[in-house]
C-alpha cells in the first residue's frame, strides 16, 4: 500500500485517448480549416478599408446579388456565416474528440513559456494581462488606428474632388467621419457578443472559460461604446452646426438610415456603459445588473437603424449569444433540489445541490445561481467546492455573507426548519427556498491536473474552488487514475481564525487514506487581522444551521447548457441556423418581394425577427426532444445510498498508530500565521530551489490586489530564473463583473 500509484514517466499529460489515425487526422482536418477560414474573415474585417479589398467585395457583391436573399445574403455570406461555420466545424471537432481521459505522454521535462500564463502587464488598466491576451489588445488597437487613418484619407480624397465652401466641407468632414466610426463600431459589434455566450461551443473549442471571457467582453464593450459615442458626437456637431439638429435626430427614414432609432439605441447602450464603469458598479451591482438588459433594445434599434443588409455584419455573433441564451432561459426555469443547506459560523452558507449523473463538470467550473424569494432577475456566480468524483448526484458550493442578496440567502436558511441532530427523522423541504441553476461553465479541460507541480493561492472564500481541486487529486490518486500533481502548496489568506475550519477540517484521510505516500502537501495560512490564536483554536464549530431534502424524488439541474451533451448542443445550433436561412428566404420570396418591402427599418425588424424566433420554433423542437431524452436517461439512474457522503475508507483493522500518524502529518502540513500576510517572493523563492527545472501551475483565486502581488512575483521569477529554476504559469480563477 505504501507503493507509489502513479509513477510519473512522461512530463505532461494529453487530454484524450489514444485516437486511430483517421480520427486524428479528422481533427487535425477540422483544426486547420477552421484557422483559415477564421484567418480569411479576420483579414477580411482587417483590411475592408483598404481599396484593394473594397473593390474586391464589390466585386463579390455584384457576383451574389442576384439571388433570393438579396444584398442582405451577401453580406450576412462574407461577415456573419463564417463565424458560423467556425461553430458547426467546432461541433464536429468536439464530437469527434468525445469524452476524452487523461493519457500520460513522453514529453521534455524542460519547463516553457506559454501565451496564456506568462502575466505580462500587472499593474494596468487591464488587470492581469498575459502575453497572448496582450497580443490581441494590439491587434484590435492596430486595427482601430488603420481604419481611421485609412478612412480619414479617403474622406479628404472624397472632399477634394468637389468644390465645397470651407463650412460645407467642415460639415460634410463631420458626418463622413461619423458614418466611418459607425462601421467601425460594427465590426466591433460583431466580436462583442461571442465571449458573453457562456455555453458557446467556440469558447469549450479554444478552453477559455466564461470568467476569463467575460473580460474580453467587458473590453471589447468599453471600446465600442467608445467608437459608437464618437460615431453620434460627429453627427451631432454636424447637425447642430447646420442648425437642424432636432429635426434629423426626429427623422425616420423608410428608404436609408433611419436616426431615432440609432438615437435610442445609443442611449440605451450608454446607460449600459455607463452603469458598468467600475465605480458604478462596485457601488450598486444591482443598477448595472438590471441596466444592462437594455441590451435587448440596444440591439433591437441598431437593426431598425441601418436595415437588414448592412446589420448583417453583426448578425453573426448576435446569433450565437440569442442561441445560448434561450438555452440558459430553458434551463433557468427549472427549479432543483437542494439536497443540503448548511450556515457556518464564520458567515459561509454551503448548498448542496442536486444534479443528474450525465452532467458532467469539472473541479474549476462556477454555476449561476438564483433563488426566486430573493429576486426573479438577479443571478450569482460561484466557483463549486467539490469534485466530480465526490458524487455522481451532487455539486457543493460555498457563499461567503458579503452583501444584501447572500445576508437575505443565510437568513432565509436560518428561518427553515430545523434539525434535531438527536432525533432520526426524514428531511424536510425548505418551503422558503426556491433555487434555479445555469451552468455549471469551465474550462472544457481542467488544467489543475497537468502540472506536477502546484500552488494555490486563495484568499478568504476563495478557497472554495481549491477544495474542489484537492478533492479532485485525491480522489484521482486513490482511484489509481492518471494525474500528475505530486508537490502541491496551499497558500491562504483569511482575515479572521473563524474562517479556518473551512479548510482545516477538510477530511483529506476519508478520501485517500495513504495522500501522504504519494503526494506532497503544504498548507501556509494566514490570519492578517488577528495577532495570535484565539483560546478556542483547534475547535471545530459546528454549523449553525441546517436542512435537506429526502434522498429520492430529486429534481437535479439540466444539462442544456454549460458541459451538456455536445451531441444535443449541435443539433440545436445547427437546425436554429438552418431554421434562420429558411425563415428570411421565405419572408423574401412570400412577403417582401411580391409586396415589395423597402423600408430599410421594417426589413431589419423582420430580420431581427428571424433571428429570435428561429432558436424558439426550431431549436425548440430539438430542445423538447433533448428534454425527453435527459427526462428518460435521469429516469434509469440508480441513486447511490452513500452518495455525498464522507465514508471513511480506513480499513476496520488498520492500527490506530497508522491513522494517528495520518492525522499528525495533516497537522504537520498545516501551519497558521498570525498576524501576517503571504510573502510572495519568500514563498516562490524557496519553492524554486526546492522544486528545480520544473514548470509550476500557480491558480489565484482572490481579489484584484491579490492576483496582481501573485502576477508580479511569477513574472519576476520566470523572466529572471536561473537554469535550475522552474516557470511560474499564472492562472486565475478569479470572477470578476
Amino acid at each position: 500500500m505504501d507503493e507509489p500509484l502513479l509513477l510519473n514517466k512522461g512530463g505532461g499529460l494529453e487530454y484524450g485517448n489514444k485516437n486511430p489515425f483517421l480520427v486524428s487526422s479528422m481533427k487535425f482536418v477540422l483544426k486547420f480549416t477552421m484557422w483559415i477560414i477564421f484567418i480569411a474573415w479576420a483579414s477580411l474585417i482587417f483590411l475592408y478599408p483598404s481599396e484593394f479589398v473594397y473593390d474586391f467585395y464589390l466585386k463579390f457583391i455584384q457576383a451574389t446579388t442576384g439571388t433570393v436573399y438579396g444584398i442582405t445574403g451577401t453580406m450576412f455570406l462574407a461577415f456573419s456565416a463564417p463565424i458560423l461555420v467556425i461553430a458547426f466545424l467546432a461541433i464536429v471537432h468536439l464530437i469527434i474528440s468525445g469524452e476524452e481521459q487523461f493519457q500520460e505522454k513522453e514529453t521534455s521535462k524542460r519547463p516553457c513559456f506559454r501565451l496564456w500564463t506568462l502575466p505580462v502587464i500587472v499593474d494596468g488598466p487591464f488587470g492581469v494581462v498575459s502575453a497572448a491576451e496582450l497580443i490581441g489588445i494590439v491587434i484590435f488597437s492596430v486595427y482601430i488606428g488603420w481604419a481611421v487613418y485609412s478612412y480619414t484619407v479617403k474622406n479628404l480624397d472624397i472632399l477634394s474632388k468637389f468644390q465645397y465652401t470651407f463650412k460645407e466641407e467642415s460639415y460634410l468632414l463631420l458626418e463622413l467621419t461619423g458614418l466611418r466610426f459607425g462601421l467601425i463600431g460594427l465590426f466591433c459589434l460583431a466580436f462583442l457578443f461571442l465571449p458573453v455566450a457562456r455555453g458557446s461551443v467556440l469558447l469549450r473549442l479554444i478552453d477559455i472559460p466564461f470568467e476569463h471571457a467575460t473580460r474580453y467582453h467587458v473590453w471589447l464593450g468599453h471600446l465600442t461604446m467608445l467608437i459608437f459615442t464618437l460615431h453620434g458626437v460627429f453627427y451631432i456637431i454636424a447637425w447642430a452646426m447646420q442648425g437642424r439638429l432636432t429635426h434629423e435626430i426626429l427623422e425616420w427614414k423608410n428608404i436609408g438610415v433611419a436616426n431615432l432609432p440609432g438615437v435610442i439605441s445609443l442611449v440605451a447602450g450608454l446607460f449600459m456603459w455607463v452603469t458598468s464603469l467600475p465605480p458604478v458598479r462596485k457601488q450598486n451591482f444591482e443598477l448595472f445588473f438590471y441596466t444592462h438588459q437594455l441590451y435587448i433594445v440596444f440591439v433591437l434599434f441598431l437593426a431598425l437603424h441601418v436595415g437588414d443588409f448592412i446589420f448583417s455584419i453583426a448578425a453573426g455573433g448576435i446569433f450565437l449569444f440569442i442561441l445560448d441564451r434561450f438555452l440558459r432561459f430553458c434551463q433557468s426555469r427549472r427549479t432543483i433540489n437542494v439536497i443540503s443547506a448548511t450556515c457556518l459560523p464564520c458567515g459561509t452558507v454551503e448548498l448542496v445541490i442536486s444534479k443528474p449523473a450525465n452532467l458532467q463538470y469539472n473541479a474549476l467550473s462556477f454555476i449561476f445561481l438564483q433563488v426566486r424569494e430573493l429576486s426573479w432577475l438577479q443571478w450569482h456566480p460561484f466557483s463549486v467546492s467539490s469534485s466530480p468524483l465526490d458524487g455522481k448526484f451532487h455539486v457543493s458550493i460555498l457563499i461567503k455573507v458579503l452583501g444584501k442578496w447572500t445576508a437575505k440567502l443565510r437568513e432565509g436558511i436560518l428561518n427553515g426548519p430545523k434539525e434535531d441532530p438527536q432525533i432520526e427523522q426524514p428531511l424536510q423541504p425548505h418551503s422558503n427556498l426556491t433555487v434555479s441553476v445555469e451552468g455549471p461553465y469551465g474550462h472544457e479541460s481542467p488544467y489543475h491536473l497537468m502540472y506536477e507541480n502546484l500552488i494555490l493561492v486563495a484568499g478568504g472564500i476563495g478557497i472554495s474552488p481549491f477544495l474542489a481541486i484537492l478533492s479532485d487529486i485525491l480522489h484521482r490518486i486513490n482511484d489509481r487514475k492518471p494525474c500528475l500533481p505530486r508537490n502541491v502548496l496551499i497558500v491562504w489568506a483569511v482575515k479572521k481564525s473563524d474562517e479556518l475550519p473551512l479548510l482545516h477540517s477538510f477530511d483529506m484521510e476519508s478520501i485517500c487514506p495513504f495522500f501522504s505516500d504519494l503526494m506532497n502537501l503544504e498548507i501556509q495560512t494566514y490570519v492578517t487581522r488577528e495577532s495570535e490564536p484565539p483560546l478556542e483554536e483547534g475547535k471545530i464549530n459546528k454549523s449553525v444551521s441546517s436542512f435537506g431534502f429526502p434522498v429520492g424524488n430529486r429534481c437535479g439541474v439540466s444539462v442544456l447548457v454549460g458541459t451538456g451533451n455536445i451531441m444535443w448542443s449541435g443539433i440545436y445550433v445547427v437546425v436554429s441556423t438552418i431554421g434562420l436561412v429558411l425563415s428570411v428566404g421565405l419572408l423574401q420570396v412570400y412577403y417582401i418581394n411580391p409586396f415589395d418591402i423597402s423600408s430599410w427599418w421594417y426589413k431589419g425588424l423582420l430580420f431581427f425577427a428571424c433571428m429570435v424566433a428561429s432558436p424558439i420554433i426550431f431549436g425548440g423542437v430539438v430542445v423538447g426532444l433533448w428534454h425527453l431524452w435527459e427526462r428518460k436517461t435521469s429516469a434509469r439512474e440508480v441513486y447511490e445510498d452513500d452518495d455525498g457522503q464522507k465514508i471513511d475508507i480506513l480499513p476496520d483493522n488498520e492500527p490506530r498508530a497508522r491513522k494517528e500518524l495520518i492525522q499528525d502529518y495533516v497537522d504537520t502540513s498545516n501551519t497558521i500565521r498570525y498576524g501576517q500576510r503571504p510573502d510572495f517572493g519568500e514563498i516562490f523563492g524557496s519553492k524554486a530551489e526546492q522544486w528545480g527545472n520544473v514548470d509550476v501551475g500557480v491558480i489565484v483565486c482572490g481579489p484584484p490586489t491579490l492576483q496582481k502581488s501573485v502576477a508580479k512575483e511569477c513574472r519576476f521569477q520566470s523572466l529572471r530564473r536561473r537554469c535550475n529554476h522552474p516557470i511560474f504559469h499564472f492562472n486565475s480563477h478569479s470572477f470578476d463583473l
